[in-house]
């Protein structure tokens, strides 16, 4: 070999050498860059965490979910506000409060039960046996969710003032506890509650949020997550809305195994699966006029702050493309 042509051939090995070695670099990047797609999920024991398993959704993710669990809806809204999560769930008033207070989330999804589940409770031997009673009486609920809004909304429809009840701000544990210890006269609150106080503490319910409420919990999104884990926060709505459908088809089998991963009696998981046929929902026109009114009465009650205009609260592209793949 002359060294002519050794010192042509040098660099073609070399370029082609450089050359292999930036495929094999790029797509090692790609790939750690696939893996290193984390979305950091806030749920609740029994919510979506278990409904992805079991229904089969949670297999060959294509990023990764870091599922945080908290005790009810407000501190996932909290921590979404603090950047601590990228995606989380909770009902619709409360996304509103927290989204009036200036937190940076948008809904970007969602499904929607059965009004009738939201009730409002008394104990078995209590005197209270209609909406009409509750004047003078001290009622518990969730401030700036359901709970405050279903005891509003039912004592106007039953022309009682708002200042002729007394509203004890608890949340659903501590308000369970008054009810049987007799402290307050009637809770407010949702299902698998309502199936649980029904069944196990005999309650009764003397009022429901039919035609009251709108009934939608909402996929929430912040907007960071939004704006750089599209992908990956597209396809975990897709998923949600998958299972759901599945469990609507398996209520049975869905309340046996959350029951298993929870401890919660079977029954009271069937009574309430049952009940509220809880199902996607896509954000159109429809919901952001209905959650709009809803938002326009929270407001009037002082739960809000101020009025909102609830189609800036929403990102109607998620469920919109949600739909279209299915």
């Amino acid at each position: 070999m002359s060294i002519n042509s050794h010192d042509h051939s040098l660099p073609r090995r070399l370029a082609a050498s450089l050359f292999a070695a930036a495929i094999t670099l790029s797509t090692a990047v790609a790939s750690f860059a696939a893996d290193t797609v984390v979305l950091r999920v806030g749920d609740q024991k029994g919510g979506n965490r278990s409904l992805l398993e079991i229904s089969g959704y949670a297999k060959d993710l294509p990023y990764k979910i870091e599922w945080s669990e908290f005790p009810a809806a407000a501190p996932i809204l909290e921590a979404l506000n603090a950047g601590a999560l990228d995606v989380g769930y909770t009902g619709d008033l409360s996304f509103l409060s927290v989204y009036a207070a200036g937190a940076p989330i948008k809904a970007i999804g969602g499904t929607r039960s059965d009004a009738k589940t939201q009730a409002i409770l008394v104990r078995q031997d209590s005197p209270i046996k209609s909406a009409a009673d509750l004047k003078g009486k001290r009622l518990a609920g969730t401030r700036g969710g359901w709970g405050q809004f279903l005891i509003d909304a039912t004592l106007e429809k039953a022309q009682i003032k708002l200042e002729d009840a007394t509203f004890a701000p608890l949340g659903p544990v501590d308000a369970k506890i008054a009810l049987v210890a007799g402290s307050i006269d009637a809770w407010a609150v949702w299902e698998p509650y309502v199936s649980f106080a029904t069944l196990k503490d005999k309650a009764r319910v003397i009022a429901d949020g039919e035609g009251l409420t709108p009934t939608i919990t909402f996929i929430v999104a912040s907007d960071n997550a939004i704006a750089n884990k599209r992908a990956a926060v597209q396809d975990l709505v897709q998923r949600l809305n998958k299972a759901r459908l599945w469990s609507l088809d398996h209520i049975s089998e869905y309340a046996r195994s959350t029951s298993e991963l929870t401890k919660l009696p079977e029954d009271v998981l069937l009574s309430a699966y049952t009940a509220q046929r809880t199902s996607p929902i896509v954000i159109d026109e429809n919901v952001v006029k209905e959650i709009q009114q809803a938002s326009d009465r929270s407001t009037r009650y002082g739960i809000l702050p101020r009025t909102l205009d609830v189609s800036k609260a929403v990102d109607r592209s998620f469920t919109a493309a949600a739909a279209g793949s299915n």
